[in-house]
């Protein structure tokens, strides 16, 4: 049995699960506008690799603080439904079955929050999810995290922890966009670099990794 593992944000979708989730906050009424120009201003420190992750999730968690997990729970339903599904890839949809067909354990691996993540990976039909913890104290959100996040060499860490309470892989395979994530791919026996950026293309030209073109 092998290990699949993708990234979700421009990889398994064609935008970015984060940003989606707060225009669609914003659209209900549930987030200010002055919160979706500072995800604008975080996500282009991202994309030049400069991000700084604790102000993002703070951002991004900032509507949810306080609130309820069940009341989230439903608004996450049904950003799921309107925002996400439609914008997974095809070729995303039959690479996921085609590691379940060979009876490959499938991980959503991302730099967002498990509140988002994991619905979403089992939508997506994964066998779960590895994401950015988000601390829930007497059933509400505080807007606050915990523990390794899933993002750069983060996610080789916590990756390495989980596979420490796993059976034995005989290989790894993974899929991403980003240059953030060469740590990741670095760890894989099969790495792919799907829609990459810039930085991620170089870098699997003089790698040898597989480069994806996966379109809506």
């Amino acid at each position: 049995m092998d290990l699949a593992l993708f990234d979700l944000d421009e990889t398994l979708i064609c935008e970015d699960t984060a940003s989606l989730w707060l225009r669609w906050l914003e659209s209900q009424g549930f987030a200010s506008e002055e919160i979706l120009q500072r995800d604008k201003v975080l996500m282009q420190s991202y994309y030049h690799g400069s991000l700084q992750i604790e102000d993002y999730m703070r951002n991004m968690l900032a509507p949810v603080a306080g609130k309820a997990t069940l009341t989230v729970d439903g608004w996450v339903r049904r950003f799921i439904h309107r925002d996400i599904l439609p914008r997974v890839y095809p070729l995303a949809k039959e690479r996921i079955a085609f590691h379940r067909d060979r009876g490959d354990t499938v991980i959503v691996i991302s730099a967002n929050g498990e509140h988002l993540v994991s619905p979403i990976a089992e939508q997506l039909n994964a066998h779960g999810a590895l994401a950015i913890g988000v601390e829930i104290v007497d059933d509400c959100y505080t807007g606050n995290t915990y523990g390794t996040f899933t993002y750069k060499e983060g996610k080789v860490v916590r990756l390495k922890e989980w596979l420490s309470s796993q059976h034995t892989f005989n290989h790894v395979w993974a899929y991403s966009d980003s240059h953030n994530d060469i740590p990741l791919l670095e760890q894989a026996h099969y790495a792919f670099a799907v829609n990459p950026d810039a930085l991620l293309h170089d870098a699997a030209r003089q790698r040898g990794w597989e480069v994806l073109n996966w379109s809506r």
